[in-house]
Parts: structure tokens; C-alpha cells; sequence
């Protein structure tokens, strides 16, 4: 028994490594003949932007006016929703009423061509009480974020949040 425990812990390491590796592949950042890099330094400052959490006409530059943001169902928004800019924007405005701060930790990056998807931890402090939750109580997730470009705005962004328990 001791055998085969030690045999399948050196195949799963040899696998996530393998892995791994072929994960790098796909998550260096492209530079344009400027040297300057692209989307993925666009998703980075969008997510600092939240942090920071300013304001509705420097979050609009971000975006396309024709972006359109999908929310998969998830605890608090539990059938989903599909945003344009207008609703986005509010939305954030909404979000930072209840919010006290926010961190965004990218734990994995995978780019190619005008795709960023982000795995992002995500915690926040809250300003509000959000049903047994005080203010001053702090909310965790993990998120996986799809980010669209064209002509280095995002104009499409899909959602799967996943919150922990509270």
C-alpha cells in the first residue's frame, strides 16, 4: 500500500508538472513593435482601477461602447446578468456603496490573440452588512475572468464567480 501511495504522488507531480509547463507556454506577454505590453497590461490596469475604485468616466476607458459584460449565477447574483457599458458602470457604483476596499490577486494568466482570461482571488471588505454578513466582515472568491479585446479596449467580459460560504 505504501508503494502505491508513493507511485501516484510522484505521477500526479510529474503530471501537474508536465502541466505547468505546458501553462507557461500560453502566459507570456506579448509586446507590440513598441516594446509596450498589450492586453494583458490592460486587464492589470483594469483590475488596479477596481482596487483603487475610481470613478465612472475613468472605468468607461476601459471599455468599447458597445462592451457587453455576462455574469454567470453565482451567490449574489444567483440568475445571472448580462450588463451593457451603462449597466456596468452602475453597477460598480453600486458595488463600491457596499464595499469598503477590494483586492484582486491574479493567481494564473492564459493570453492568445485579443483573449486575457484571468484566474483572480478576490476578497473585499464590506462597507454595508450583506445578509449575515457585518460591515467590516470580509467577502472571498475566486473568479475566472474573460476578457475580449478590440482595438485595445475590452469589449466583451465574462464572469464565473464563484464566493465562498458565508
Amino acid at each position: 500500500m505504501q508503494r502505491s501511495t508513493t507511485v501516484n504522488k510522484l505521477v500526479l507531480k510529474s503530471t501537474f508538472q508536465f502541466f505547468a509547463r505546458l501553462m507557461s507556454l500560453f502566459t507570456t506577454e506579448p509586446s507590440d513593435e513598441s516594446g509596450m505590453n498589450t492586453h494583458l497590461t490592460v486587464a492589470r490596469q483594469y483590475l488596479s482601477a477596481l482596487e483603487r475604485g475610481v470613478g465612472r468616466d475613468e472605468l468607461a476607458t476601459f471599455f468599447t461602447d458597445d462592451v457587453v459584460q455576462e455574469e454567470f449565477p453565482n451567490r449574489l447574483v444567483p440568475n445571472g446578468a448580462t450588463r451593457d457599458l451603462n449597466a456596468l458602470l452602475e453597477g460598480n457604483e453600486r458595488g463600491k456603496q457596499i464595499m469598503a476596499r477590494q483586492y484582486y490577486n491574479i493567481t494564473n494568466i492564459v493570453e492568445a490573440s485579443d483573449l486575457v482570461v484571468l484566474e483572480v482571488q478576490w476578497s473585499g471588505t464590506l462597507a454595508h452588512a450583506v445578509g449575515p454578513l457585518a460591515a467590516g466582515d470580509t467577502m472571498h472568491a475566486r473568479f475566472a475572468v474573460f476578457l475580449e479585446f478590440r482595438d485595445g479596449k475590452i469589449s466583451a467580459q465574462r464572469n464565473y464567480d464563484c464566493f465562498e460560504p458565508w
